[in-house]
């Protein structure tokens, strides 16, 4: 059992997780990532550098490359093909999903936001966000 279980994991992991960076690739194109020693680009252009990495240090670029290839067929059927190019949309999420992970919104922050405070603004600061805090005069050491 565990032989197969970590067989699978190693043939499936990979693809699966290229598969999603790539869909977020595709969903965030435009956003500039940095990769090793501070390279910037295109977030579009992520998994194909992750695969060419992965090339030039001698690995198998097999698992990259199918993980690839799914997540851009998942892209084109979910997102390109129904919304670009007017065709019917083939992928949906399935009804018992959602009543077992019901969509509403509200109660968590989204990602990369952060959430709202809830601290009133203390009455030193007046607002103006001077950063200081009135933390007390403390004790020196030594004194009793």
């Amino acid at each position: 059992m565990l032989l197969f279980n970590w067989i699978c994991i190693v043939l499936l992991m990979i693809p699966l997780i290229m598969s999603v960076l790539y869909v977020w690739a595709q969903l965030n194109r435009d956003m500039i990532v940095s990769f090793w020693f501070g390279t910037r680009f295109k977030a579009c252009y992520l998994p194909w550098v992750i695969l060419g990495f992965n090339y030039i240090i001698g690995g198998s670029i097999v698992n990259e490359l199918i993980g690839n290839l799914v997540g851009h067929l998942y892209f084109f059927l979910m997102f390109k093909y129904p919304m670009d190019l007017g065709g019917r949309a083939f992928l949906s999420t399935p009804q018992f999903l959602y009543r077992f992970f019901p969509s509403r919104r509200g109660g968590v922050s989204g990602f990369g936001v952060p959430p709202p405070s809830r601290r009133p603004v203390a009455q030193d600061q007046g607002g103006a966000g001077g950063g200081r805090h009135n933390w007390g005069q403390g004790f020196r050491l030594g004194d009793e």
